[in-house]
């Protein structure tokens, strides 16, 4: 918006411009005056001696342009190490600001453009009935989601809660799920809790599966809110939620977790501590992604002891990395399903084996009795295929461990959106916040539903049949085949369900620009 940037700098800032073009003035004068003979020195430079500087200069000015010495170019994120938002930008260059704010805006596509229009009331009304809210729970007129949700659980105290997000952990992985046998420890832990056997991912990328999880927002065809210049504070996450009412709550990660603007969008909102790469001492394994997950999982268990010591109740968010490209896991860990070290088959071995020795491990603390976990992928390996939109790679293994909660099978459809509020009625937490997601212990006469964003594709699953939008085309409705994976068109479209699909692809934009996701505060005593 540079006509209203422009207009605020000139009515609310005169003198500092004035002063700003004097200043500038000046030593760019000056600068001349003493510079000026070196430039023409330089200009007289042979060629042969201009040639050799050539490389030099190239090098310096990538550099300059990356930022950073270290595995991956800077972003804000890097810099980010406060809770304050404002003191986290700071350090960061204004021009740098500007810059960064214009390419974000780029990517902040609004999904009504694309896909297709419809009125705001409608666009509510469709949502809301979707949601499996009552309407006397809707508490905000402005925020059109903000709804009172009430615990089905009751719990005498605090429970804290472990989220371990499972780096590119498809279903085609877990023998149970139709996938291949590797995966023996999720496999053994799926009977000591709440087994999903139909969880889909909302997307094809960590940030959507990191989106979903802790915020419970639907996927746009926008790069993901926690790369957005939007949402980097204020914006709902369960981290926030759960910080409200005195949780420790962190981040622990083996790499570096600037990566995707996670330490950013984290410490911005809710995350009062990230724990990544460079708080690993002599870990056993290093790859290209960061240390190992059994570091990783070891180093979660240091943390966990530490905040048992302090007895506040904590929230943990652990992403793991080993089952990414290129593959590297230690040596001599795993018997090989593959032959060559380097598979996706082995790495999901070798996390699965890191996992279930994590498991083992903090099944000996006095805390886990009294610790609610959640294994969920944050999506599958590679999504490819003939059809428009492959349903079976957004499919993902999803397991909830809670006390008093008895081991059983999840049968209906299910989203990872569905994923916070389902915790937070197993933690015993009657709360007031803006996410759309079912929670999947309350019965409900609605059918289970699933939102997939497959790059510019949009999907809305209800029970068998599924309506996908393409930008700029007419919406299409399909039959899916759980059996085979296929897509079959449908002959007669289903208005309501095209309804119900397009407004849930349009809510989120809007959303996100006019701010209105954002946390329900407690009132302060």
């Amino acid at each position: 918006y540079p006509a209203e940037v422009f207009s605020t700098l000139f009515k609310a800032y005169t003198l500092q411009l004035i002063i700003t073009a004097i200043v500038m003035f000046f030593t760019v004068r000056l600068s001349w005056r003493h510079f000026s003979g070196y430039i023409g020195a330089v200009s007289k430079l042979k060629h042969t001696y201009a040639l050799a500087l050539l490389p030099i200069l190239i090098i310096l000015l990538a550099l300059g342009g990356r930022s950073s010495l270290q595995h991956r170019p800077a972003n804000p994120s890097v810099f980010a190490f406060s809770t304050d938002n404002l003191v986290n930008k700071l350090p960061l260059s204004s021009i740098y600001s500007v810059l960064f704010s214009v390419y974000n805006l780029k990517h902040e596509k609004n999904s009504s453009e694309v896909y297709g229009k419809m009125k705001l009331t409608e666009i509510v009304a469709r949502v809301r009935a979707t949601m499996t809210v009552d309407s006397e729970q809707f508490v905000d007129s402005i925020m059109p989601t903000m709804h009172q949700q009430t615990a089905t659980m009751k719990r005498e105290k605090p429970l804290n809660l472990v989220i371990v997000l499972e780096e590119s952990l498809g279903a085609g992985f877990v023998e149970s799920l139709g996938g291949i046998p590797v995966t023996p420890n999720l496999e053994k832990l799926s009977k000591e809790g709440i087994w999903f056997k139909r969880m889909y991912a909302t997307g094809t990328r960590s940030v959507r599966g990191i989106e979903a999880v802790t915020t419970g927002f639907p996927p746009t065809p926008a790069r993901s809110i926690v790369k957005l210049e939007g949402s980097q504070r204020n914006f709902f996450s369960i981290a926030q939620l759960l910080g409200e009412r005195g949780y420790h709550t962190e981040f622990v990660y083996g790499g570096e977790s600037h990566f995707d603007n996670m330490r950013g969008f984290f410490l911005g909102n809710g995350f009062k501590k990230i724990v990544d790469q460079k708080d690993f001492l002599n870990p056993k394994f290093v790859s290209s992604w960061g240390a190992s997950d059994e570091d990783l999982f070891d180093k979660a268990l240091e943390r966990f002891d530490q905040l048992q010591e302090k007895g506040a109740p904590f929230f943990s968010l652990i992403f793991t990395s080993s089952n990414h490209s290129p593959f590297e896991v230690p040596e001599n860990t795993i018997k090989l399903y593959d032959e060559g070290q380097r598979t996706v088959n082995n790495a999901v071995k070798y996390a699965d084996y890191a996992l279930g020795r994590f498991f083992d491990a903090v099944k000996q603390k006095e805390y886990y009795q009294n610790t609610i976990f959640l294994i969920i992928a944050d999506h599958d390996t590679r999504a490819h295929g003939t059809s428009l939109i492959p349903i079976d790679k957004f499919q993902i293994p999803a397991l909830i461990i809670a006390p008093g909660v008895k081991p059983s099978e999840y049968e209906e459809i299910a989203s990872q959106l569905d994923i916070p509020p389902t915790l937070l009625s197993l933690m015993g937490i009657d709360s007031i916040h803006p996410m759309i997601g079912h929670d999947l212990t309350q019965d409900s006469p609605q059918k289970g539903r699933a939102l997939m964003q497959y790059q510019s594709t949009y999907a809305y699953m209800r029970g068998e049949q599924v309506a996908i939008f393409r930008p700029e085309k007419e919406p299409q409705q399909f039959r899916y085949s759980l059996d085979d994976h296929s897509l079959t068109e449908a002959v007669v479209q289903d208005a309501e369900l095209i309804a119900d699909a397009l407004a849930n692809s349009l809510l989120p934009s809007r959303l996100y620009r006019e701010q209105l996701y954002q946390p329900h505060s407690l009132p302060k005593n």
